[in-house]
């Protein structure tokens, strides 16, 4: 007996579009809010991409509930089948996926194709052959949902074992309607449209931007250089160091030189605006090259730490290097570092010269007076 089959080929429903739409734009405003997040050490994107899908599926539960609840209560029709083809289209386990096209003959409706993908078990697989008749269920108003039934009732059984089923003409119905170019492009569309309203929403975070959408200025860093026709500097300055190069030509040693370029850094550490703490900013290690200065800064809050680097005795600085450089027995000297220490409390300057003889010290205390001398 040949049945006719009055069915047609699924396809993406205005609501499935809207979904595709919506789940692409989830997942481009979590997956941007994570990584964003990560990049910049802002815990609320990190917190957002974590739960944003989250709330998501626990949404999309909820709203499809009612729906998945009336599907449950339908009950099943039983009809016989005959399979057209089957191919297994992977799998490594035991069940190994394999999709079906059956020709469905149901005992008082029109029959029609469909095609299925059902996991089956290595060991049944072979049960399974073209124009072979087996038993499936599938619900009343949505044939596309049939399913072979694998352990079907004595009298089915029986029924399938003498029974022949001709093949339906038509197209096939699938249980996963495909995507289509459309369903593609929309989840696109959602998922660059996710990661832009991250992006537009978090705009100050993870580029610097305050509310009117102006750049902001770096607190915690800043760089500044000057230049003439004579004489040229660079100083640098974060929030935990700031460095001071001054030209060729140049000293530190140059009468009043050391003493701007403290200053110029300690200028520099006020871009924030508040001259209290520019004042009361203090140093850990303060030390000074030929040409180049660099300063290590206490931590932010710790007040009791380090030392004024504007307290240094600057001019007797000169005169210690030059000590150093010429009575501690190094030779020909070839380069010479001043350290300023106050990690342990009281401040120590310590020359260190080095020479075709060797490497000398010699240490001083907060005023320049000489306490030690070593040589090589």
């Amino acid at each position: 007996m040949t049945f006719t089959a009055d069915a047609q080929p699924a396809h993406s429903t205005p609501a499935d579009l809207a979904r595709g739409l919506l789940t692409g734009g989830v997942i481009g405003a979590s997956l941007t809010a994570f990584i964003g997040g990560c990049v910049v050490e802002k815990a609320l994107l990190v917190v957002v991409g974590l739960v944003l899908p989250a709330v998501y599926g626990l949404v999309l539960f909820l709203a499809t509930l009612p729906r998945r609840a009336r599907e449950a209560a339908v009950v099943p029709r039983t009809a016989l089948a005959m399979i057209e083809s089957l191919e297994a289209v992977g799998g490594e386990s035991s069940d190994v996926p394999v999709r079906f096209e059956l020709s469905v003959a149901p005992d008082e409706a029109p029959g029609y194709r469909v095609e299925i993908r059902q996991d089956i078990n290595l060991v049944e697989l072979p049960d399974y052959r073209p124009r072979g008749i087996v038993v499936v269920e599938y619900p009343p108003d949505r044939p596309a949902k049939t399913r072979i039934v694998k352990r079907p009732t004595p009298e089915w059984e029986e029924r399938a074992a003498g029974a022949q089923v001709d093949s339906v003409p038509g197209p096939a119905l699938k249980s996963d309607p495909p995507v289509g170019c459309v369903g593609g492009l929309l989840t696109l569309l959602g998922l660059l449209l996710g990661a832009g309203a991250v992006l537009l929403l978090f705009r100050a975070d993870l580029f610097g931007t305050d509310e009117s959408g102006a750049p902001r200025r770096p607190s915690v860093s800043s760089s500044s250089s000057t230049s003439s026709s004579t004489s040229s500097s660079t100083t640098t300055v974060t929030s935990a160091t700031g460095t001071v190069t001054i030209g060729p030509g140049r000293s530190m040693l140059d009468r009043g030189e050391l003493r701007k370029a403290v200053e110029s850094l300690t200028e520099n550490t006020g871009n924030t605006g508040n001259t209290e703490n520019t004042d009361r900013r203090r140093a850990l290690t303060l030390v000074v090259q030929d040409r180049l200065l660099t300063v290590v800064f206490s931590p932010t809050g710790v007040r009791s730490a380090g030392f004024d680097p504007r307290s240094l005795p600057f001019d007797r600085l000169p005169g210690l290097v030059e000590e150093a450089r010429t009575t501690l027995g190094t030779g020909s000297p070839r380069s010479w570092q001043l350290t300023a220490d106050g990690i342990t409390g009281s401040l120590t300057l310590r020359v260190v010269v080095t020479g075709d003889g060797g490497t000398a010290t010699l240490e001083a205390d907060g005023q320049g007076t000489v306490r030690r001398r070593s040589g090589s």
